[in-house]
């Protein structure tokens, strides 16, 4: 059985909650919304057992980690100087990185946006940005999308959530997953444990308002006539999704081509959001075979 062990740091001057298992190559896990480590619960084994180095943060905000104060402190590039400085924590110049749902979103920018950082990047279920920028356009993925626009809601989202014993989480979660069997019970205790820490649950919802606020004024720059940022990624990169996953279409896996060359799609059809809970064996599967090319 492999033994996980529970460590804290301080990087990239934020307090984080981490677990490290397994001793190789360095593979860094960023868990998704409404979530924390814990959601890789089944894939840290696998890939300590396949000969990696595993290390599963708390992202800042979530469970056990700093929750900073402040809407601005959950920018993309706060998220990713985290992703960075954990690679630096363990004396490292690179790493694998391997996202879900928002540890997805911050894996794809880290690769965009610290390339020498990311040797090969792994993403599940979270759209490229360069491509979601283009599908949030149409009616279908804006109606998908609707929760994130509530989520800018001041004050609102974290009480219906939280109310009745945090109901809305348990929700959240199960609604994300195809297979009865993805969440026990227990695992449900945990999530909702770790969302009921006093300020969790904002700064979960902080993620959403600040890539809000910070993408709306590079539009409107970039329709002024500005120049747009680099989508491109230069690491190889496995792009696993589950192809019932209720927030976000399939057709996010199509056109990636052009900002990612060196690109692998896998499409799980019988796994939802939650893929790696969902399909844990396949995904594991992909991850080693991928991760040791």
């Amino acid at each position: 059985m492999t033994e996980l062990a529970h460590h804290e740091a301080v990087v990239d001057g934020v307090r984080l909650h981490y677990v490290e298992a397994g001793d190789g190559p360095l593979v860094v896990l960023l868990h998704g919304f409404p979530e924390f480590w814990y959601s890789w619960r089944e894939q840290i084994p696998a890939l300590a057992e396949a000969g990696f180095r595993v290390v599963a943060p708390d992202m800042r905000g979530y469970n056990a980690s700093e929750k900073p104060r402040g809407v601005e402190r959950y920018r993309t590039d706060e998220l990713v100087g985290d992703a960075a400085a954990l690679v630096d924590r363990f004396g490292e110049e690179s790493a694998s990185v391997v996202g879900h749902d928002w540890g997805g979103v911050v894996a794809w920018e880290t690769a965009i946006r610290r390339p020498e950082r990311v040797d090969r990047l792994a993403v599940l279920n979270a759209p490229h940005p360069g491509r979601y920028r283009e599908a949030i356009r149409s009616p279908e993925q804006l109606l998908r999308s609707w929760y994130a626009l509530f989520f800018q809601l001041p004050k609102v989202p974290e009480l219906l959530l939280s109310a009745r014993d945090y109901a809305g989480i348990e929700g959240m979660l199960r609604g994300s997953a195809e297979s009865p069997d993805a969440f026990t019970e227990e695992d449900i205790r945990r999530y909702v444990e770790a969302a009921a820490r006093p300020g969790a649950l904002t700064a979960a919802l902080d993620y959403y308002r600040a890539a809000f606020r910070e993408n709306a004024p590079e539009e409107l720059r970039a329709r002024l006539g500005g120049t747009r940022r680099s989508f491109d990624v230069r690491a190889p990169t496995l792009l696993i999704w589950g192809e019932r996953d209720p927030a976000l279409s399939v057709e996010l896996t199509e056109g990636l081509e052009r900002w990612v060359p060196d690109l692998r799609v896998e499409r799980l059809p019988d796994a939802g959001h939650a893929v790696q809970n969902d399909a844990p064996d396949r995904v594991n599967e992909l991850l080693v075979e991928f991760l040791r090319e």
